[in-house]
């Protein structure tokens, strides 16, 4: 599907749960709130759940496993089995495009004990894996990747009565999805359980674990979970919504003249909020309110005034914390005035794609100034885009932040393949119709 993003004049709009229109919930937290429903004894209802395609990879596969659910619009009801009435699949489970879901469920399923084989999609296989292997194998789960250190991944049944090991695991790197996937592995773990980060990564696990009733000490860049005693607790929650959505209505306002944006119910888990922050320091009028909690993350409201953005610097722990978001950085980073240079981003090499390389590539095409790096890009904000035709090259993000490009171009921007929004943001494009964008 092509979609022509032509040049707008101004944009207003106000999100909250009143409107037709709501942002869509949390992607991070709807993974983890369906898996971790699962694993838990009885009912749990999670609204504002997203739905998309890789959220549905989920849901398939704890069908597979024997879990019930049902999804009533952006309502998700699953029938707990607990750790230990998983049923073993006879095929491998399908995880599509979805690294989260290879690797949040190795960890499940390392510490459920069945027999599993977990596989995805050509490109999911090009994804490391040794990263979780290593890991779970310190703890005693027999897994094996393949010889390339990718999927699939062949999990081995566990004597029932085994326990798994604790211990201290140090990662190589700051990520949520190993981390999360250890965690899960360790609730069948006999003793301690002690991960140690060399940076800061998202908490959500860590959050909702022990909303869930699970023992887990958090101090600076170490978790520690102990043994536990009584099967996890169901949830009934409303999902934020998501930041790493919310991103692309946010510069889309940053970039187009006399716009404004107001969103609420939105997720500021302050681990997830690094675009802003680099934002606000680029000049961009942005206003943060946090006014309530769920499951143990912050929520809260964001008003956006379009802005006059100057070129930065991006590197180091400020990388981690906005790591989804640097399409659409980018396209902000375009239309500021001055040099803007990312580094010490190298894990965008190991996304849905080789997002520095198809990053420079389609933005180039458009007539952005950008520069690949090995680590990062430079880009020569001139504050104009030309504009052209682009291609999302299967990337949700790419396909987004280059239909945001295209709100202040020139000429306006062709998507190639812009159904790709589907995999995480299905209403995006409605969402720029009612905040003016003529499609």
């Amino acid at each position: 599907m092509n979609v022509f993003i032509p040049p707008s004049k101004h944009l207003f709009a106000l999100f909250n749960q009143q409107t037709d229109l709501v942002l869509p919930g949390d992607k991070s937290l709807s993974h983890r709130a369906a898996l971790f429903s699962a694993l838990a004894q009885g009912k749990s209802r999670i609204s504002n759940f997203l739905d998309s395609g890789v959220t549905q990879v989920m849901l398939t596969a704890l069908e597979k496993l024997g879990v019930k659910w049902h999804l009533d619009g952006t309502v998700l009801t699953v029938e707990g089995k607990g750790l230990d009435g998983f049923t073993s699949p006879t095929l491998p489970l399908y995880c599509g495009h979805s690294a989260t879901t290879i690797r949040l469920m190795a960890g499940a399923m390392a510490a459920c004990g069945i027999q599993v084989t977990l596989d995805g999609s050509d490109g999911l296989r090009k994804r490391p894996m040794q990263r979780i292997v290593e890991p779970l194998q310190m703890m005693g789960v027999e897994i094996q990747a393949s010889p390339e250190g990718t999927a699939p991944l062949v999990i081995q049944k566990r004597n029932q009565g085994i326990k798994l090991k604790g211990g201290t695991i140090h990662l190589q790197q700051a990520s949520a999805q190993v981390k999360t996937c250890v965690l899960l592995a360790g609730l069948a773990a006999g003793q301690d359980l002690t991960i140690i980060e060399p940076g800061p990564s998202r908490d959500h696990s860590e959050r909702l674990l022990r909303a869930m009733g699970v023992p887990l000490f958090v101090d600076r860049l170490s978790v520690t979970m102990q043994p536990i005693t009584q099967p996890l607790l169901p949830l009934n929650i409303r999902l934020p919504g998501d930041m790493s959505a919310a991103a692309f209505l946010i510069v889309a306002t940053l970039i187009t003249p006399d716009s404004e944006l107001h969103l609420e119910g939105v997720g500021l888990n302050p681990r997830r909020t690094g675009l802003l922050d680099v934002l606000k320091k680029m000049g961009a009028k942005i206003e943060m309110e946090i006014t309530g909690e769920i499951a143990g993350e912050p929520i809260g409201s964001i008003r956006v005034i379009s802005s006059a953005l100057t070129g930065t610097t991006v590197a180091g722990d400020e990388v981690v914390r906005m790591i989804d978001e640097f399409p659409v950085f980018a396209v902000a980073a375009a239309y500021a005035q001055g040099e803007t240079v990312v580094r010490d981003a190298l894990e965008l090499r190991y996304k849905e794609s080789d997002r520095i390389q198809e990053l420079c590539q389609q933005l180039s095409a458009i007539g952005v100034q950008i520069q690949e790096q090995p680590d990062g890009f430079v880009i020569r904000g001139t504050g104009k885009v030309p504009g052209g035709s682009g291609h999302s090259r299967g990337d949700h993000r790419l396909a987004m932040s280059l239909a945001v490009a295209g709100l202040a171009s020139e000429n306006g921007v062709t998507v190639e393949g812009a159904d790709m929004v589907t995999q995480s943001f299905p209403c995006f494009f409605e969402m720029l119709k009612e905040m003016g964008v003529t499609l």
